[in-house]
C-alpha cells in the first residue's frame, strides 16, 4: 500500500523536476552491499585481532547488533519521510528547521569523503598490481570512470554495480572454500572457538574496544535510504532493505574473520606487539596458508570494489546535496534533475571526491590524515536519527501512541553507542567535527536571518 508519506515523497513543489522511480529492492541491496564492501575487515582485520584479544568474530557480531539499532531507526522514518536526503529530511519533520540543517550538514562531512577514502583504497591496490603506475593516477581514472556511470542515471550505475557485486562475492566464496580446505586437511593454528572467545583470553573491554573501530566498517548501508524518491513500491521496501543489507553485511564479516582468524599464523598478542604488521595480517594469513595467488585476487577485488563501494558513496551524496539544495540549504542550482538525474550535484560531489583523494594520495600520510575525519559527521547525524525517532514517536506521538521499545529504547541505546564510538575516535575528528559543526552553525544563523528578512517583507 501506498501511505501519504509516499506520495509526498514522489515529487516536490520546489524542485521544478523530480527524480525517477527506477529501483527495485536488489538494486537497494546493491547499493548498500557496494558501499559497505562485502570484504571491508580485510584491511582492519588484524587491528581488530589485535585489539579483541583474538575475539575478531565476537566483535563483528556485537558490532552489527549495535548498528542494528541505527537500522531499526532508519527504517522507521523513512516510512515517515521517504525523500533523497536521508537524516536531514527526518530531523527537519520531527525535531525543525535547525537540527534538519545541523543533520544534513553533518552527514555531509561523510558522504562527501567516505567515497574519496574509497577511492585512495582503488589507487592503493591497482599502484601495488601495477607499481609502474603512481596511485594518484589510478585513484583519478577511477573518479572519472565512477562519475560517468552516475551521472549515466541510478539504474545504469545499480545494474553495473550488480555484477561487480557479484564478483566480490565470488571472490569472498573463494576465500571460504580455500580456507575450508585448509582447517579440514591441515587443522586450525588457533582453537576453533577462539574468534569469539579470544586467544589469549577473553576480556569484555577489549572487545568492546575494537567494536568502536569495527562499526565503521558498516557505514554505507543508511546511504540506502538516500533513494526512497527513486524506489518502485513504496518506503515499506526501503526499510526492509536496509535491515537486510545489514544483516547480511555482518553475516558474511563475521564468517571471513573466524575463518581468518583460525588461519593467523601469529596469536594476537604478537601483532599487538608488532602494529605494523596489523594492516597485512589478513593477506599474511591467506599467504602462508592458501597461497599468493589467492593475495593477488582479493587485491583485484578490493580495487574494484572500492571504486564502486566510492561510486555508492558519491551517488547517495548527490542525493544529499540534492535535497538540501531543493529545500534551499545549499545554492538552489543544485537541485536541477536533468531525466531524472541530480547532475549538478553529483557533479560536485565528484569535484569534491577527486579533490580530496588525489590530494590524500600524493602525500605519504594522506590515507591516515582522511580516514581519521570521515565517520565523525556520520555519527553524529546518527546520533540527530535516534533522536528524530523519539521526537516524532514519542515527544509529538504523530503516529498514534508510541511502541516503547521501537520507539524509545532502541533509539536510546543507539545514542549511548554512538556517543561511546564518538569519545573513542581520534583527536583530530574530533576536532574536525567541531569546526565542521561550527560552520555548520554559522551557515545556519545565516539562513535563519535571511527566513526572518523574507517573513518581515509585505
Amino acid at each position: 500500500m501506498t501511505t501519504d508519506a509516499d506520495r509526498a515523497g514522489a515529487g516536490h513543489p520546489k524542485d521544478g523536476g523530480g527524480l525517477r522511480r527506477s529501483l527495485g529492492f536488489r538494486d537497494l541491496v546493491v547499493y548498500g552491499l557496494l558501499f559497505i564492501a562485502p570484504m571491508a575487515p580485510v584491511g582492519i582485520f588484524g587491528a581488530l585481532d589485535a585489539k579483541s584479544h583474538g575475539a575478531v568474530a565476537l566483535v563483528y557480531v556485537v558490532a552489527t547488533v549495535a548498528m542494528g539499532f541505527t537500522a531499526v531507526s532508519y527504517a522507521q522514518m523513512v516510512q515517515v519521510a521517504p525523500q533523497a536526503g536521508s537524516v536531514f529530511g527526518y530531523a527537519r519533520k520531527a525535531l525543525g528547521e535547525g537540527p534538519g540543517f545541523i543533520a544534513g550538514w553533518m552527514a555531509l562531512l561523510d558522504y562527501l569523503l567516505i567515497p574519496a577514502v574509497a577511492y585512495l583504497f582503488s589507487g592503493i591496490a591497482l599502484e601495488a598490481l601495477i607499481p609502474e603506475v603512481d596511485r594518484w593516477v589510478w585513484t583519478g581514472i577511477a573518479v572519472v570512470l565512477t562519475t560517468l556511470l552516475n551521472l549515466w542515471g541510478v539504474r545504469a550505475a545499480a545494474r553495473v554495480g550488480f555484477a561487480v557485486l557479484l564478483m566480490e562475492i565470488a571472490v569472498l566464496v573463494v576465500f571460504v572454500v580455500a580456507a575450508v580446505t585448509v582447517l579440514v586437511e591441515e587443522g586450525a593454528r588457533r582453537e576453533w572457538l577462539s574468534p569469539f572467545t579470544g586467544d589469549t583470553g577473553f576480556s569484555v573491554a577489549a572487545v568492546f574496544s575494537a567494536v568502536s573501530i569495527a562499526v565503521l566498517s558498516y557505514l554505507g548501508f543508511d546511504a540506502i535510504v538516500s533513494f526512497a524518491e527513486e524506489v518502485t513500491g513504496g518506503s515499506r521496501k526501503v526499510a526492509r532493505a536496509v535491515l537486510f543489507c545489514l544483516a547480511l553485511a555482518g553475516l558474511l564479516f563475521v564468517v571471513q574473520t573466524y575463518l581468518a582468524a583460525l588461519l593467523q599464523p601469529v596469536s594476537s598478542a604478537e601483532l599487538a606487539a608488532r602494529p605494523q604488521e596489523q594492516g597485512a595480517a589478513f593477506y599474511e594469513a591467506v599467504d602462508v596458508s592458501v597461497g599468493a595467488w589467492l593475495h593477488d585476487l582479493i587485491a583485484v577485488s578490493k580495487a574494484i570494489g572500492a571504486a564502486f563501494a566510492a561510486l555508492a558513496g558519491q551517488a547517495a551524496a548527490g542525493r544529499l546535496v540534492f535535497a538540501m539544495a531543493r529545500e534551499r540549504r545549499l545554492p538552489h542550482a543544485l537541485s536541477r534533475t536533468d531525466a531524472g538525474v541530480p547532475r549538478v550535484a553529483l557533479l560536485l560531489a565528484a569535484g569534491v571526491n577527486l579533490v580530496a583523494a588525489v590530494w590524500a594520495a600524493r602525500r605519504a600520510n594522506g590515507l591516515d590524515q582522511l580516514v581519521s575525519v570521515v565517520d565523525i559527521g556520520a555519527l553524529t547525524a546518527f546520533v540527530l536519527l535516534h533522536l528524530s525517532v523519539i521526537g516524532w514517536f514519542v515527544v509529538r506521538r504523530m503516529a498514534g501512541p508510541p511502541r516503547w521499545g521501537r520507539h524509545l529504547v532502541v533509539p536510546l541505546l543507539g545514542v549511548a553507542i554512538l556517543v561511546a564510538v564518538i569519545v573513542e575516535a581520534s583527536l583530530t575528528a574530533q576536532v574536525v567535527g567541531v569546526v565542521w559543526l561550527g560552520v555548520g552553525l554559522v551557515v545556519l544563523a545565516l539562513l535563519w536571518g535571511r527566513w526572518g528578512h523574507q517573513e518581515n517583507q509585505p
